[in-house]
């Protein structure tokens, strides 16, 4: 909890704009992100080539990262990489109306290049300001996940009544609030985010073989999470589910962030990051292998509390652990090496795998991978844990 009686007032008045970032983001991503896959297939595009497509903008959004990575630590223009990387893709996002596949497939990709810098510099600047402001990373997080929660179940309710390619309005609304909150951000905040260079930082962290097999257990179990951002809405209608209960999923999964959020700044205390990353994996398997064994849509919707406990948990003890191997110089660069891979390789991977598994096999098929996947990322997790325990 946040002790407001010794925090300065200069440090609670950014942790309040941080987590309405991260509200304003969220709710703008959880009403958007879910439907885009069916956004595309709505347009003509399929299942298999949206996989494709997805993998060759998240394979360009790691290629862009030194860039980016340039423009944060050697001219300190962090506050307008974040900001760029919120309002790009608003603005494009309603050209994905036009029944144009070549005009969706550039305004996408753009919008990969320009979304990728989102996460690693926010939570850059959010690790930051927990530790000035006394509360943990998880409490501004947790915000994203109220958001995110909030617009899966308006985006639901909004596509009851609306076409799915009216969709890009309210994402484009609250985006614009989302820069709008960003370019209110302090600047020593920004110094103290970018402090090392991408490419020495990278080689720092690469040379730790502990680090490394982080990251790889990593990329297993997140390049799972793809068959939920980016397929859950098409395995779900498969199973005979609704729009209307489809928010209903998305919701209670985002709901489940919450409390995980809230409560892994205890959980790590009491277990350690690596323990943690083993239980939240094997939550991973355990919500793929269910769905995979009782494909229906009740028990697809029931089986979202596991979001929490597998992503929210994960996510939170990753960010964490990226903290504290990196150190106080190489914040931007420790979680941008991460995201790279969490997200970059991962969703590469995930969405390639998945979109070929779904258009091949059904939903069935691509679960069972998912759950073989998580496994192996827990069995390295495992492995890290006995590493860290012998080096005690």
């Amino acid at each position: 909890m946040d002790d407001t009686a010794i925090i300065p007032l200069e440090a609670r008045t950014e942790l309040l704009k941080l987590r309405l970032l991260y509200l304003l983001s969220g709710l703008a991503g959880g009403l958007f992100n879910p439907y885009l896959t069916t956004l595309f297939v709505h347009q003509g595009i399929g299942a298999n080539v949206v996989g494709v497509l997805m993998s060759i903008g998240t394979l360009l959004s790691i290629t862009v990262q030194p860039v980016w990575g340039l423009m944060v630590d050697r001219y300190r223009q962090t506050k307008l990489v974040l900001l760029l990387s919120i309002s790009v893709p608003a603005v494009l996002s309603c050209l994905y109306g036009f029944k144009y596949t070549a005009v969706i497939i550039m305004a996408y990709i753009l919008s990969i290049v320009f979304q990728a810098t989102q996460s690693p510099v926010a939570d850059s600047y959010a690790v930051t300001a927990a530790r000035k402001g006394r509360t943990s990373y998880g409490t501004i997080r947790s915000l994203g996940s109220l958001g995110t929660a909030i617009g899966g179940y308006a985006g639901g309710f909004y596509l009851s009544h609306f076409e799915i390619t009216q969709l890009w309005m309210p994402f484009l609304f609250l985006s614009l609030g989302g820069a709008a909150t960003v370019l209110t951000l302090s600047r020593s905040t920004e110094r103290t985010a970018a402090a090392i260079s991408l490419s020495q930082g990278m080689k720092e962290l690469l040379g730790n073989r502990l680090f490394v097999l982080f990251l790889l257990a990593c990329f297993f179990v997140n390049q799972t999470l793809t068959a939920y951002n980016s397929f859950f809405v098409l395995a779900f209608q498969e199973a005979g589910g609704s729009y209307s209960l489809v928010g209903t999923a998305l919701l209670l999964a985002s709901l489940t962030n919450i409390p995980s959020m809230l409560l892994a700044d205890r959980i790590l205390k009491r277990i350690g990051h690596e323990r943690t990353l083993l239980l939240a994996a094997f939550f991973y398997a355990l919500r793929w292998g269910i769905q995979w064994l009782f494909p229906v849509p009740a028990v697809m919707v029931g089986i979202q509390v596991l979001h929490g406990l597998s992503f929210g948990l994960f996510y939170v003890a990753a960010v964490e652990y990226v903290a504290e191997a990196s150190g106080k110089r190489m914040q931007a660069t420790g979680q941008s090496l991460f995201n790279m891979v969490f997200s970059g390789l991962g969703g590469i991977v995930g969405n390639l795998l998945n979109g070929y598994l779904f258009y091949s096999g059904g939903a069935q098929m691509m679960y069972l991978a998912c759950t073989v996947s998580a496994l192996i990322g827990a069995g390295m997790l495992y492995w890290i844990n006995r590493m860290a325990k012998s080096s005690v």
